[in-house]
């Protein structure tokens, strides 16, 4: 079959891939800026397609030959507050278009709707599948509360809050009770489904065996990870303030923390178990789940977490822009080193900066920033990176956004994601020499107004000091690997 996959860098696209063409279909892989959009492998059955949802022209590109199509965008980490209108708008523009292809099928993963009395994010949900259902297109709606795995949003707060808090002053929300999910049975269903002629125009829940509390969530975590913990819950902490505690432990900024505390209003609870009479499927429980999701941090996997995605967040779009950086404007702080290091060593230092390996000098200054940067309201330091030596266009790396990270000819472009008076990029170049290589690194800040050029001299001296040690230090680290 030839199948359209929108959210094909998402968290779940991005894992549906693979197991798509490994069923031989044709995939025509969806993603917002074709430019920033890297694969660890290339496929003769993949189609790379670059595809706004909400630009009515772009929206013409997609084939009109497909069989089916899965909607996997959504708005749940859109900085955006009308989140709602530009999922409607996002929805109807693909139904649109969809209705004058070949299209039999479209499969949508939604959220579980167990009661009336729905948080704003899941009413946009819901009204996408009403949407959808009135289309007239053929479908599939696959509802589900809480996905375990690594990178899944639910999961890393979960593993934060537990990691980080022996003792935990919760909110009374963490006795609602939910149905979560593995990933991998997530996946299962997604692809189990296409073309399944009992599932034409039926709307399912999925859920693991395990009905639980988010606190015994987090204590089963605990026990898997042989970590003693204690949770008291407190009847005083309000939604608001039960966000800016998930905010300020938690790598989420503080709209999808917000959104997350709206949620657990409602619990997650499969209301119908019908799928099981046609699809027949054993479910990972949830201390399965987890242990699944732990080894695969372990193996330090590449694959985009929900930091990384940028499904549907406004800076995807500006990627390509970012890729330069102006000429005009701009203050900056060059350095350039000449180093007996080769240039593959010094490549590997600074592919291997930020997370838990430091930015090399004054990591204290670094966690500073961020978490002034999350006073703030920006993203701190806390989202880390994905591997601890290799980068890829577009993923996080703590409070940087990747750009570029063009290994063969050494080249890292970071843009700062912190709360800034300005924009900032991140520059380092790599070049090759008869007897080394020569590093250099460029931090450049384009100041908005008159606040803008404040911060910049105010902080100058500071600034000189960090990216003058940081620089050297990168150096160190390379003519150490020689």
């Amino acid at each position: 079959m030839k199948i359209l996959l929108t959210g094909a860098n998402g968290y779940i696209g991005a894992r549906l891939l693979p197991i798509l063409l490994e069923a031989g279909h044709h995939v025509v892989a969806a993603v917002r800026n074709i430019g920033n959009y890297t694969l660890p492998f290339s496929h003769s059955h993949l189609t790379i397609l670059e595809l706004d949802l909400l630009d009515q022209i772009s929206v013409e590109s997609i084939p009109t030959d497909i069989d089916v199509a899965f909607y996997l965008v959504h708005s749940m980490s859109d900085s955006r507050r009308d989140f709602a209108d530009l999922e409607s708008k996002s929805i109807l523009n693909f139904l649109q278009k969809l209705s004058s292809t070949s299209a039999k099928q479209i499969i949508y993963l939604s959220g579980l709707v167990s009661d009336k009395n729905l948080s704003p994010h899941l009413t946009s949900r819901y009204h996408v599948e009403k949407l959808i259902c009135a289309s007239g297109i053929p479908y599939t709606i696959l509802r589900a509360g809480i996905i375990i795995g690594s990178g899944s949003a639910s999961f890393e707060i979960i593993r934060d809050l537990t990691e980080k808090l022996p003792i935990m002053i919760a909110p009374k929300w963490v006795k609602q009770r939910c149905q979560p999910i593995a990933v991998q049975d997530v996946l299962y269903y997604l692809n189990s489904v296409i073309g399944k002629k009992e599932c034409s125009n039926r709307i399912f829940d999925i859920g693991g065996p395990d009905i639980l509390s988010y606190k015994e969530m987090l204590l089963s975590y605990a026990q898997v990870r042989k970590l003693k913990r204690h949770i008291f819950v407190v009847p005083v902490l309000t939604p608001k303030l039960s966000s800016y505690w998930l905010y300020f432990v938690t790598s989420v900024n503080f709209l999808l923390a917000s959104s997350l505390v709206d949620s657990v209003k409602n619990e997650a609870i499969c209301s119908e178990n019908s799928i099981q009479d046609i699809l027949p499927h054993d479910n990972l429980g949830y201390v399965q789940s987890v242990k699944k999701a732990l080894d695969v941090i372990e193996q330090n996997s590449l694959i985009p977490s929900w930091k990384d995605s940028l499904i549907s967040g406004q800076l995807e779009s500006k990627l390509g822009q970012l890729a330069q950086v102006p000429l005009q404007g701009c203050l900056i702080d060059q350095r350039k080193i000449t180093t007996s290091a080769s240039a593959n060593h010094l490549i590997q230092a600074i592919w291997s900066i930020g997370g838990a390996n430091g930015w090399y000098y004054m990591n204290w200054a670094w966690s500073l920033r961020g978490f002034l940067d999350k006073l703030a309201g920006g993203v701190g330091l806390k989202r880390g990176r994905a591997h601890p030596n290799e980068l890829r266009a577009g993923y996080s790396l703590d409070f940087w956004r990747v750009i570029i990270a063009d290994r063969e000819h050494g080249h890292l472009l970071l843009y700062a994601e912190m709360k800034l008076p300005g924009e900032a990029w991140l520059e380092f170049r790599v070049i090759s020499t008869s007897d080394g290589s020569v590093l250099k690194q460029i931090a450049s800040f384009r100041p908005k107004g008159v606040l803008g050029r404040l911060y910049w001299y105010a902080l100058f001296p500071v600034h000189v000091l960090i990216f003058k040690g940081m620089a050297r230090a990168i150096v160190h680290r390379a003519e150490m690997l020689e």
